[in-house]
């Protein structure tokens, strides 16, 4: 049987190998990148749900929440989805969804948005109620590091 619940202190790391071996390839995180998690998350700008089957972390979902200026209303996106191979297709997806979507409700989030990439993913967040927005489009750029000068990596798509 599988849990969703917030990620302990013992399975950000395990979450995040998961997202290690899943979105990006294999490719190691970015240096400090877990330390800075622990600190978002310690602040509460950003929480990590862990699927577990038995003692293995099989999903993971990273939520950030921010305040609107305009509005005052807090609102949360889906920074990461990621359901490893093996445990597919059993609707562990879905529970991190939902768990994320319960957890936004507990915190007085009025809107939840995602970027999903091609058809698979475009189909799995419809098919749970998110849509397009007509007339929205999302614009970006790379930045310069503050160190070295170089191109920070474009998001993606």
């Amino acid at each position: 049987m599988t849990e969703v619940a917030r990620a302990g202190s013992g399975e950000l790391s395990r979450a995040l190998r998961l997202l290690e071996e899943g979105p990006r390839g294999g490719r190691p995180l970015p240096g400090g990148i877990e330390a800075r998690l622990r600190r978002e998350v310690a602040a509460g700008g950003l929480e990590v749900l862990v699927a577990r089957s038995g003692e293995d972390v099989v999903g993971a979902l990273v939520l950030a929440y921010r305040t609107s200026v305009v509005s005052g209303a807090v609102f949360a996106s889906i920074e990461e989805l990621y359901v490893g191979p093996r445990h597919r297709r059993r609707g562990i997806g879905s529970a991190l969804l939902g768990a994320a979507g319960e957890r936004c409700r507990e915190r007085g989030v009025s809107y939840l948005e995602v970027q999903a990439d091609g058809g698979a993913a475009q189909g799995f967040y419809a098919a749970r109620g998110f849509a397009g927005e007509p007339g929205v489009r999302v614009m970006s750029r790379s930045l310069p590091l503050a160190r070295g000068g170089r191109e920070a990596p474009a998001p993606r798509r």
